[in-house]
């Protein structure tokens, strides 16, 4: 499987699309922006650039393409005002990165123009011009010219990795780590996170400019443990219901022993490690936070057809971010049966337990 290819959330604005299932990422960006309004507001006072480039990594496409991007213009157009200073602010260049296969025209065609006038109005005059550009392709490579950027932002993207790890034949009956896992498993995928991470650090520090900024969050967990549920028991769930396909005839044993999740849910020591040994960036803040499994728990706006299945919200969810994945390896034709399945053992589960995603966040500076 080519990760590069294939590799992507589901496009559009139907039921199954990532744009109308992604409130849980919604919300973990909204837990980190202070850390994020933090970084911007050092690197300004800091550097007072007159234009800024900001890159988005992983951007995807809906409601939250562009949240992070607005939060971090308004931070700056308001830290220009209390300076004193009359002219227009910094010009704005951004980037909006992810792999080919995102759907960049539902962004330009549909999220672009509200974006661009909602700032227009809730800023008023001084805000300068704003220029939004896609970058697609691979993170882990080289994206923009050397010393050219002064944000680098990422959320919900740096798990996945730029390829299945090598080695995972005896990793029979999982499609990720889990519990039953043989180490070298473990090791295999914990081998590949530190080569792609490295990689991305490496590019990062080429492209960023002395004193930049870069705000990254993970899927992740708090335990040192790869293979403990932090991380991994939402695939394992998945992976119940592709086994009892197994045994009812619906999918080949084979076709299920041959594929793997291309991800790696870091814990925060996994990552101060590897950014302590790239050497470019000073690490300024490093903290886990966490989210329920279903977006909608404590949410008072929505239908009580939505929030009283638990797993039909968590089912959507996973199936807007796996179902390329998914139908690239086993077909189109199991993934609803798939996700049916699914959705019974996660609401199973998420009845007896407390169920959370963890995520770590990691501010850094560009070292001089």
């Amino acid at each position: 499987m080519e990760v590069v290819q294939v590799l992507h959330m589901n496009g559009g604005v139907g039921e199954t699309s990532y744009a109308n299932n992604s409130l849980v990422q919604k919300k973990v960006i909204t837990l980190t922006k202070p850390i994020t309004v933090s970084a911007m507001t050092d690197l300004y006072y800091t550097l007072s650039p007159t234009k800024i480039c900001i890159a988005d990594l992983g951007c995807s496409s809906g409601p939250n393409t562009l949240f992070v991007v607005s939060e971090v213009i308004k931070t700056v157009v308001r830290l220009h005002k209390k300076l004193g200073r009359q002219n227009e602010s910094p010009e704005f260049l951004v980037f909006l990165n992810d792999l080919p296969g995102n759907d960049f025209n539902t962004i330009f065609k549909s999220l672009l123009p509200d974006f661009q006038e909602n700032l227009r109005q809730e800023l008023g005059r001084g805000f300068g011009p704003c220029f939004v550009t896609a970058a697609p392709g691979s993170f882990y490579g080289r994206l923009f010219p050397s010393q050219s950027l002064h944000f680098v932002h990422s959320s919900y993207s740096l798990q996945w990795l730029s390829q299945v790890p090598e080695g995972l034949e005896e990793n029979k009956g999982n499609i990720y780590m889990a519990s039953t896992s043989p180490p070298n498993v473990l090791e295999a995928y914990f081998n590949q996170f530190q080569k792609d991470f490295s990689y991305f650090l490496k590019c990062r520090g080429e492209e960023l400019m002395t004193g930049g900024r870069m705000v990254l969050t993970f899927l992740g967990r708090k335990s040192d443990d790869p293979s403990s549920k932090e991380g991994c028991y939402i695939w394992e769930l998945m992976a119940l219901a592709l086994n009892d396909m197994v045994t009812e005839g619906l999918i080949e044993e084979e076709k299920l022993n041959s594929f793997n999740i291309p991800q790696y849910t870091p814990s925060p020591a996994e990552i101060k490690s590897v950014v302590e040994r790239d050497g470019s960036f000073i690490i300024n803040r490093l903290e886990v936070s966490k989210v329920n499994w279903d977006a909608y728990e404590n949410e008072i706006c929505y239908s009580s057809e939505i929030t009283k299945d638990r797993g039909y919200n968590v089912a959507k969810l996973m199936r807007a971010v796996a179902e390329p994945l998914l139908a690239s390896h086993f077909g189109k034709s199991i993934i609803d049966e798939m996700f049916r399945r699914y959705r019974e053992i996660v609401a199973d589960r998420m009845a007896k337990e407390r169920t959370e995603f963890f995520n770590v966040v990691v501010s850094m500076t560009k070292r001089v």
